[in-house]
């Protein structure tokens, strides 16, 4: 899969905020999702909201389960009105929104002395339980790679140490990471 372009990304932010604008102020879903370009191609992505520099919501798929314009329509849509976390989005809330994407690579197993703060994300897997965090997530809160993979874990379920158990797969992933920017011109 290749890096989108400045354009595939400016597309599918504002795809994600059509999205989110109709869902939340019209409580509908777009009617015609686009399946040509980027929107076609099948990857994990996850969606970020942010309102007023404060996390806002998250909603993602690790493995693609459709086209990404249609994963993009479920994310942002599940991270505006869905995140467990939060209360679901107002209208006045929306002007103030700020999207970010995150496109995955699939995962692939690593040990975790290979794991690069910042470059990878984790996945940790055991039986039906996981735990995923994005590779900004360790940035973010200035993880080493033991805190990364024991937040991993406990995002599974699982005890912190979980991760040194053979029967626990540990996975890492790389993302495409663009956002609106925060000086975004009033429309």
């Amino acid at each position: 899969m290749q890096c989108p372009s400045e354009e595939d990304r400016r597309s599918l932010l504002q795809w994600a905020r059509q999205a989110i604008a109709e869902a939340v102020s019209q409580l509908q879903l777009p009617a015609n999702i686009p399946k040509e370009g980027i929107f076609g191609e099948r990857r994990g992505v996850f969606v970020t909201l942010h309102v007023h520099g404060r996390l806002r919501g998250c909603i993602g798929v690790i493995e693609s389960q459709g086209p990404l314009g249609e994963s993009i329509v479920r994310c942002a849509t599940g991270a505006a009105l869905r995140d467990p976390r939060f209360p679901p989005l107002r209208e006045e809330e929306l002007e103030e929104l700020e999207i970010e994407i995150s496109l995955l690579s699939p995962a692939e197993p690593i040990r975790p002395d290979e794991i690069e703060i910042g470059r990878h994300g984790l996945l940790i897997a055991y039986e039906k339980q996981r735990g995923l965090l994005l590779p900004q997530v360790a940035t973010e809160h200035r993880f080493n790679r033991k805190q990364f993979l024991e937040e991993a874990c406990r995002k599974a379920g699982l005890p912190g140490q979980a991760w040194s158990q053979d029967d626990v797969q540990v996975l890492a992933f790389t993302c495409e990471v663009f956002s609106e920017s925060r000086r975004r011109s009033k429309e």
